[in-house]
């Protein structure tokens, strides 16, 4: 990968790479420049002590225009100027200095939103630069990487980067297949972050702290729009820009246990005993799971697929316990559409927590505000609810959902929902209280506008506090916004997007795919699988073990009871199966077919 911080040690008299140069709005690398300054080097712009601005800032921004083709710089020189323009409105003589023209669009965090942005950007021509807080791309992505996406690949893959991974003879991933958030990585992100087109405008550990507009503050409005953005990073370099994609997500600021929205009384004190949103228990926490008793606190999709995780660990881990805690009266909700959700794997999470509640193998308490947080004298942690309630574990998972950050544009002139925390426009489209993701009509650089010119949060961040986000669409936003900032209003207004209640998954992508491998494996019919995973469910509950339950289900088919506890055995995907090879409630969940047809709620 391109390191985009390279100094005048290793490139020469002057100073970094062309695209550092325009990364930094300016000859060189802020650091590189001062130091070739001072040596004496003419192609960074004026000597130190002459020039007007600080070192490091673009020098279009002090007035002084850099060499077409001076030693290093003429690379720079060269791509900036023939970028398109981004600010439609011309600027007066007065303000050429300032214009924010032919600076890059800044574009922030590396993960899926953020570089299908570049991808889209780099397809229209305009200079980017990805600012990425991590160590590495999709740095947030890869803390979930042991959780299976329920949409196929076919939708987890932004058309621009699609476009430019193929010419680079990339093989990309079977279309049908659900994909870990590890392999979205490693066989999509990772490559495509590796592309010269993307490696050379990406810097990575560039946390960004605060966003403003050059020489004015938030109360100046007299040529506000013609003002280069100004970006703070962590380290205190600013970086000028045209525009601003934020795609930062939301996943750095979970939200607390709470009820109402604040940290719960003692919550910060027990927080090495709380778990966010998604650990790996079947992996790199299962001894903190094993064995002990889990609460887990949310009534999502992250909630569900910690507490199908936490089922196939009791199964294995003798004396695992789980309690589910909601704040609502009633699971239902929480349950999401199941056989009737057009995405099957997500119905089936639906389905798989109904199963293990009415197993007894989940302990479900409803109407569960946590209101305080203690610690026990057992080492453990208790929760105290609204209405007196306790429950005492030795561990908590709070997947309580995410909330956006929008502290570093507090410059910028932001009009959000009160409630949500997104545009005001796009509020009543995704307000979770009338909408799944399903139901939110196609939206982009429209909706996505704020009275700040050039500043839009997508992805994740564009909708606030609402769950109900798909990839496809923070893709489409991404390309819209790229195409207005690109001048092309008309390809910028034809949104084309396509959520799952309008048929992008019509068939049970899941089990299908679980089933055949199934029979290939066993040399068995494709639908005995599936078959066998119906009768097994109803049995469950009553069975003394999974594997009796299996077995009562084989007697009700005409199947070899061996042969069904092998087949239920091998349902859990090898990267949750458990120890010894016992069958799987949570693989039989997820194998059990789920009725095609509509109206369910796409993100429950």
């Amino acid at each position: 990968m391109t390191d985009n911080t390279t100094t005048a040690s290793s490139t020469g008299p002057c100073c970094g790479t062309a695209t550092a140069a325009t990364a930094a709005g300016a000859c060189c690398d802020p650091v590189a420049k001062t130091e070739a300054v001072a040596a004496g080097a003419s192609c960074c712009g004026t000597p130190a002590g002459t020039a007007d601005s600080e070192p490091g800032e673009s020098s279009a921004a002090d007035g002084h225009e850099p060499p077409a083709a001076a030693g290093c710089c003429g690379g720079a020189a060269a791509t900036v100027a023939s970028t398109a323009a981004i600010t439609p409105a011309p600027a007066s003589p007065s303000e050429q200095a300032a214009s924010p023209r032919e600076l890059p669009v800044a574009v922030i965090g590396a993960g899926p939103v953020g570089l299908a942005a570049a991808s889209h950007l780099h397809e229209r021509g305009l200079p980017f630069v990805v600012l990425e807080a991590g160590d590495s791309i999709a740095a947030s992505v890869r803390r979930w990487s042991h959780v299976r996406l329920f949409s196929p690949w076919r939708y987890n893959i932004d058309a621009a980067a699609r476009r430019l991974l193929d010419a680079a003879g990339w093989t990309a991933p079977d279309d049908e297949a659900l994909p870990t958030g590890g392999q979205l990585v490693e066989q999509y992100l990772q490559p495509l972050g590796k592309l010269p087109a993307i490696a050379d405008n990406l810097r990575l550990g560039a946390r960004v702290v605060a966003i403003a507009r050059a020489g004015v503050d938030r109360v100046r409005s007299a040529g506000r729009e013609n003002q280069p953005f100004v970006i703070r990073l962590a380290d205190g370099t600013d970086l000028p820009a045209a525009a601003i994609i934020d795609a930062a997500g939301t996943w750095r600021t979970p939200n607390p246990l709470g009820v109402n929205g604040l940290p719960a009384h003692g919550e910060p004190d027990a927080a090495d005993l709380i778990d966010h949103a998604l650990p790996d228990v079947l992996g790199a926490d299962r001894q903190a799971h094993a064995g002990r008793h889990t609460v887990v606190v949310g009534a999502g999709h992250s909630a569900a697929n910690t507490l199908l995780d936490l089922a196939v660990l009791a199964e294995t881990a003798p004396d695992t316990r789980i309690t589910w805690a909601i704040r609502s009266a009633s699971a239902t909700r929480a349950y999401g559409g199941e056989q009737a959700d057009q995405l099957p794997a997500r119905g089936a999470l639906g389905a798989g927590l109904r199963t293990l509640v009415d197993a007894g193998r989940v302990a479900l308490v409803d109407g569960f505000g946590v209101h305080t947080v203690r610690r026990t004298t057992t080492s453990g942690v208790e929760l105290v609810a609204r209405d007196g309630r306790t429950l005492a574990a030795d561990r908590v998972v709070a997947a309580t959902g995410f909330r956006p950050d929008h502290s570093i544009a507090d410059e910028l002139r932001l009009d959000l929902d009160p409630i949500l925390g997104c545009t005001r426009e796009l509020a009543d489209l995704i307000d979770p209280n009338e909408h799944s993701c399903g139901t939110v009509r196609p939206h982009g650089h429209r909706e996505l506008a704020q009275p700040e010119p050039n500043y839009y949060a997508v992805g994740m961040k564009s909708y606030g506090r609402a769950p109900t986000f798909l990839l496809a669409t923070g893709y489409e936003q991404a390309r819209s916004v790229a195409a207005a900032l690109a001048g092309d209003f008309t390809a910028a207004d034809d949104i084309q997007l396509d959520l799952p209640e309008t048929g992008v998954c019509s068939s049970n992508l899941n089990s299908d795919a679980t089933a055949k491998d199934l029979a290939d494996r066993h040399g068995i019919d494709p639908a005995i699988p599936a078959r066998l995973a119906a009768a097994t469910l109803p049995l469950l509950a009553a069975a003394a073990s999974t594997e009796a339950a299996v077995r009562a289900a084989a007697d009700q088919i005409g199947l070899d009871g061996d042969l069904a506890v092998r087949i239920a055995a091998d349902a859990t995907s090898t990267d949750t199966a458990g120890e010894g090879g016992l069958p799987s409630a949570a693989g039989l969940i997820t194998l059990a077919p789920a009725a095609s047809g509509g109206g369910g709620g796409c993100c429950g």
